[in-house]
């Protein structure tokens, strides 16, 4: 049996809701609807951090970006998990990219990487040190972005949003160097 979550679970609709309370039973959310995510769900979003904390699992995708974005924004010290793309991938086709698509087992693993974005922190790694990677440019760079958001459980982030992203979740050079080895091991064995 899975332990409850003691945040309130922060998503856009109410098929996510469902999904995650299929995988972890009694689980609080507080839906978006959508990405104009308006100044009373931000308020309770800010409330429901206040009293129980919030963790932030949008859609892999732009519009999921969007809310995350507007949430940090009023809401700083929220923790956020990411699921990767190949994880919210729907069973028929046509179909987008969504949490509720996710299995079990899965959104387990995301939730336990939580993190909190720290936008004071120094920029650790520059822009040089990504375009050094193939993380800028190349035929593998956007593989390349998916697999290490992937590997440091930060989500996908294009060439520009990286080093922004690398800075707000504080991930050191160390942490940066261990992952692109095994973003590197993983093509060259593809």
């Amino acid at each position: 049996m899975v332990e409850r979550i003691k945040q309130i679970i922060v998503v856009e609709g109410r098929d996510d809701t469902k999904r995650l309370r299929e995988a972890f039973g009694d689980v609080d959310t507080i839906e978006t609807h959508g990405s104009a995510i308006n100044d009373a769900t931000l308020a309770r979003i800010k409330h429901a951090q206040e009293t129980r904390g919030v963790i932030v699992l949008t859609d892999p995708d732009f519009q999921g970006q969007r809310i995350r974005k507007k949430i940090m924004a009023a809401v700083p010290d929220a923790q956020h998990a990411f699921l990767p793309r190949n994880q919210a991938v729907p069973e028929r086709s046509g179909g987008s990219l969504g949490v509720e698509h996710a299995h079990a087992d899965d959104l387990q693993e995301v939730l336990g990487h939580l993190f909190t974005m720290s936008p004071a922190a120094p920029e650790v790694i520059t822009r040089e040190d990504l375009w050094t990677a193939g993380l800028l440019n190349g035929p593998d760079a956007k593989r390349r972005r998916e697999l290490l958001g992937d590997e440091l459980n930060i989500g996908y982030a294009n060439g520009k949003q990286l080093v922004r992203r690398l800075r707000a979740f504080a991930i050191s050079t160390e942490e940066f160097a261990a992952a692109l080895r095994r973003v590197n091991e993983r093509i060259n064995n593809d």
